[in-house]
């Protein structure tokens, strides 16, 4: 089957929602997704966008059995290492289940790769929950790095109550 990566356009934002709620759903956190079509809009397609986006298309005649030829997506942003320099986020990367297993996952990952390269990234990151075996097996098969095995980070999040007591300790100007 041939599918086609390409950059994410405004219109696309509902087939994207659909799908970010999709892999909510396989996370078991669909109650986390607060956002719609509209911040992904707003947030991504702006003067300053906070994140890039690709998608994988199929043609007509492999369209999902609900009509969706838009099957995957990945939704990335920019980091920088003061260490080593820029780096490329990888949020998301998903493909829908009945499309699995036909190169469209490694498709859009390895764009991600050929994007941030050419953006003079020297690093791709992401995370994985770690009950997702199969997922991190397909990473580290393509040659990532577990670093919570191999260097102890652990991720950490500010958010909700957490993070509006943490801004207004904020010096005052």
């Amino acid at each position: 089957m041939t599918f086609k990566i390409r950059a994410a356009k405004q219109e696309d934002c509902k087939e994207i929602s659909r799908m970010i709620m999709e892999l909510a759903v396989y996370e078991k956190m669909q109650d986390q997704v607060k956002i719609s079509h509209k911040e992904l809009e707003r947030d991504g397609f702006c003067r300053n966008p906070c994140f890039e986006c690709l998608v994988a298309e199929v043609s007509e005649e492999h369209k999902s059995l609900q009509g969706y030829t838009v099957v995957g997506y990945t939704l990335y942003f920019y980091t920088y290492s003061t260490w080593m320099g820029p780096s490329v986020f990888m949020e998301d990367l998903y493909v829908m289940p009945e499309y699995r297993g036909k190169g469209i996952g490694q498709g859009l990952m390895s764009k991600v790769a050929q994007v941030g390269k050419e953006k003079q990234c020297i690093r791709l990151q992401l995370s994985v929950l770690d009950w997702n075996t199969r997922s991190l097996d397909f990473y580290i098969k393509k040659g990532a790095r577990d670093l919570t095995a191999s260097e102890g980070w652990h991720s950490l999040r500010f958010d909700g109550e957490a993070l509006d007591k943490l801004a207004a300790e904020a010096p005052k100007d």
